[in-house]
């Protein structure tokens, strides 16, 4: 296969796999996709580009379900930018995550489980070797990041159960008080040369009330070029609802002395040290944080002083990703409608640069330590997820080899479209017709509405984990489309934040203006609707039923169905409240109006219900207050609890079984391959 370097006059021409394409010779071409086919998509995450900018590590997940297993099993691969195919790293039957290169390029850090129940700090040598374990510690390591010089590893880790503590687990004596003795986490370095015992020394830098990391991602540590000093998030608790207290400080690597970097009202993150040491960057929220969360880059001197905003971002919600070589612009991530794109922030106060091609998905960027080179992912709905390398003084992105070998099945294309909602804002979605679909021709449609609400689609190839497997719903005849509605990122602050006080209102009638358009433009069969979500999405999908008996069937997936005893279970107390505009008891009315369980009655739409039986964001009881009350109308419902399964379902035997349901689900009440 021919490698091409990156040309933006044809923006796809270099990207020459699809979701169809590397079919094995040996394998029958199959008629459609089937929830089976859909996982064997693997998941390729975590690009981390070397030094020189010659090569690239990143990790690939596919599932394990044999026996008792059930897990995604990931392991380390390199490669190069036009190579043919990536070499596999890491091996074994434990995962391998979050490559990293040392400076001088020699070695591959990566966190793993191998030795023990919680993941470990290993490296492995680039040119051959076995890999050498870096760390044996109980807590669990989630993030690290080499020294300049290479000489030792900073690394976050959640404190581990005392022994005391285990001992009264062990011997039931083990109640707890909520919300008091946290475990928080904390940052540490390794050395990376053993000692004279053959040991990795652990020093931990941070203690007291300081939980370093936050809910908002992005980098939470960065080291400065002299690695003197650690810039690092933090808040008082591991509390979800603690995010709005986040701020950034500074920690002296040899010391251990904690300095306040910035601490205001707002929630700051993100900090990354510019290349000659002389700025941080970092994000900081409008005052008071927001749940829908707004946020400008600013860059401020290590001592504190003169922070500044830069220009603001097309979404006002930029994640950083670095600096430029020159150190004269800050690096961002940011969704703009239906893309993820790649821009740059001038320090000069002068507007956005987008770096990336406007069409090009550039998921989860990463720069070099020599902020020469930039690795990312990207995909397209028809085209499965790659690697790409491209240098960051002229953008043109190569392609890392051949990872993916999907069945060669029929897909339907998928397309963004817009419409104008009952108050003429203009929304937009995407689009899945079925294969081979012509002009004119109706189809059962089938609408998905995402988490959040600050959710958005965007277009990642249709091929992968989801409890609606979109392309198999399509092989099967269905016109699906996917609703970017009013409170979604992507389309601006003003877009996100014009859901307040209103869920279930003008995001409603965004989503059945849709079907309407749909309906009258001849691709949609207004007799064969349904619709499905997860999270905000089974909200939304709870609501729609309590509103109109237009869809012949429903699938809410941990949903939140009662915004008072959902704010009472959650872990995110905060986040109603701030949607609302108060708490329930002060805006009694205004909740129970926008709760579907209090207009739930004469809802006769058969629903399927699905909920992890571990969700804390949200607690399987609104699953269950949804169920019985429609089970007590005698409405056809059916409730599916995943045991062991938080708010995504993780094992792909639970993530199998989800799909099969819902495809099930419709089948049958919507008529199988939309035939009555």
């Amino acid at each position: 296969m021919t490698k091409q370097p990156w040309r933006p006059m044809v923006l796809f021409a270099a990207l020459v796999l699809t979701c169809v394409a590397e079919t094995r010779a040996a394998d029958p071409k199959p008629a459609a996709w089937t929830p089976e086919l859909m996982l064997k998509a693997k998941t390729v995450a975590e690009p981390a580009v070397s030094p020189d900018g010659k090569r690239v590590a990143f990790a690939v997940s596919t599932p394990v379900m044999e026996g008792e297993r059930s897990e995604w099993l990931s392991q380390v691969y390199v490669s190069s930018p036009g190579a043919a195919r990536p070499a596999q790293l890491t091996r074994g039957d434990k995962s391998a995550t979050n490559p990293s290169w040392s400076p001088d390029g020699q070695w591959i850090a990566f966190l793993t489980p191998r030795a023990g129940p919680k993941a470990n700090l290993w490296r492995i040598p680039i040119n051959g070797g076995e890999a050498e374990q870096l760390t044996d510690e109980k807590g669990g390591i989630t993030a690290f990041q080499w020294s300049p010089d290479g000489q030792q590893i900073a690394f976050l880790m959640t404190d581990a159960k005392t022994d005391a503590e285990e001992k009264a687990e062990r011997e039931k004596r083990d109640a707890f008080v909520v919300n008091e003795n946290h475990k928080r986490s904390r940052l540490h370095i390794v050395a990376v040369a053993p000692n004279g015992e053959g040991k990795h020394p652990v020093r931990r830098l941070t203690g007291g009330d300081l939980h370093v990391g936050g809910l908002l991602g992005g980098r939470n540590f960065d080291w400065s070029p002299d690695g003197t000093r650690i810039a690092f998030t933090h808040q008082p608790t591991p509390l979800v609802d603690d995010w709005q207290k986040t701020d950034i400080s500074i920690v002296e690597v040899t010391t251990a002395r904690v300095t306040p970097l910035v601490s205001t009202p707002a929630a700051e993150t993100q900090p990354v040290f510019s290349p000659d040491g002389r700025l941080i960057a970092y994000t900081a929220s409008e005052t008071p944080p927001q749940w829908a969360f707004a946020s400008r880059v600013f860059v401020v001197k290590p001592d504190g002083k003169e922070p500044r905003a830069l220009a603001e971002t097309y979404d006002l919600k930029p994640a950083l990703v670095g600096w430029s070589k020159a150190g004269d612009s800050v690096l961002i991530s940011e969704v703009q409608r239906t893309i993820h794109r790649f821009s740059t922030l001038p320090l000069d106060g002068s507007p956005q640069i987008d770096i990336s091609p406007a069409g090009l998905m550039v998921f989860q960027p990463a720069t070099n330590s020599t902020h020469t080179h930039v690795g990312f992912i990207s995909e397209a709905p028809d085209r499965a997820p790659e690697v790409f390398v491209s240098p960051l003084a002229s953008f043109k992105p190569q392609d890392a080899g051949i990872v993916q070998e999907l069945p060669n099945a029929p897909i339907g294309k998928t397309t963004a479209i817009t419409w104008r909602s009952s108050d003429a804002r203009e929304i937009e979605g995407l689009l899945t017709l079925p294969p081979g679909h012509q002009p004119g021709e109706k189809a059962p449609l089938l609408v998905i509405v995402h988490g959040g609400p600050t959710g958005v689609f965007v277009q990642s190839c249709i091929v992968g984990r989801s409890p609606y497997p979109v392309a198999v719903f399509a092989s099967k005849g269905y016109a699906v489309l996917r609703c970017n509605v009013r409170g979604s990122s992507g389309y601006g602050k003003e877009f996100r934040y014009s859901n307040y006080n209103d869920w279930g209102g003008g995001d409603y009638r965004d989503i059945m203006s849709g079907v309407d358009t749909l309906v009258e433009q001849g691709i949609a069969d207004p007799e064969r609707l349904g619709i499905m979500g997860w999270s905000y999405g089974g909200y939304m999908t709870s609501w729609i039923i309590t509103q109109t008996k237009r869809f012949k069937a429903a699938s809410v997936g941990a949903g939140v169905t009662n915004l008072m005893s959902f704010t009472g279970t959650a872990d995110i107390s905060d986040f109603i409240p701030d949607y609302m505009g108060g708490e329930y008891w002060e805006q009694f009315d205004r909740w129970q109006a926008h709760s579907a369980m209090f207009q739930i009655k004469g809802v006769s739409t058969p629903t399927l219900i699905q909920h992890g039986d571990k969700d804390v964001r949200v607690p399987i009881s609104q699953g269950y207050e949804l169920h019985n009350a429609l089970k007590r109308q005698g409405v056809p419902v059916k409730m599916v609890v995943y045991p062991r399964q938080p708010h995504g379902l993780q094992e792909p035997k639970m993530q199998l079984d989800a799909m099969h349901r819902n495809v099930e689900w419709f089948d049958h009440w919507l008529g199988k391959n939309g035939k009555t």
